[in-house]
C-alpha cells in the first residue's frame, strides 16, 4: 500500500516461498532456499481480490504512507487476511520495494513518493 486518503496505490502481490515448514527468522535470513516470487503466480481474479481487500483494510485504519497487507491463500484459493504491517522491511531487496518495482515504481522513485506523502 502506498498513499494517503483517497489517493491509494496497491502493488502487485508477492508470494513468500519458505524453505522450511514455517517462515521463521532462520528460514528468512539464513536459508538461501527461501524465496519471494513477484508477482505471485495466482489467477487474475484472486490478484484483484487481494488488491481490493488490501486497499479496503488500509483505508479502514486511515492508513497513510506505506504498509504491507499480508494474506494467506489456501488450497481452495480462499483469501485470508493475516496482518497489516505498517512498518514493512524497506531495503532495495525487501518484498515491499520489490513488489513496487514489479508494479513499475523503482526504489528511488518510491522514496520520492513517500517523501511527498510525508510533506503533505
Amino acid at each position: 500500500m502506498l498513499g494517503a486518503g483517497p489517493d491509494i496505490q496497491v502493488s502487485v502481490p508477492g508470494e513468500v516461498v519458505p524453505a522450511a515448514e514455517f517462515y521463521n527468522y532462520d528460514a528468512k535470513y539464513h536459508n538461501a532456499e527461501s524465496k519471494t516470487v513477484i508477482p505471485a503466480p495466482i489467477p487474475d481474479d484472486i490478484t484483484e481480490l487481494i488488491q481490493q481487500m488490501a486497499a479496503d483494510i488500509f483505508k479502514a485504519v486511515d492508513g497513510s504512507g506505506l504498509a504491507r497487507v499480508d494474506f494467506f491463500l489456501d488450497e481452495k484459493n480462499r483469501v485470508i487476511f493475516n496482518e497489516l504491517n505498517t512498518v514493512p522491511g524497506f531495503t532495495s531487496i525487501s518484498l515491499f520495494s520489490k513488489a513496487w518495482e514489479a508494479s513499475g515504481i523503482p526504489f528511488t522513485d518510491l522514496l520520492d513518493i513517500l517523501i511527498e506523502i510525508a510533506a503533505r
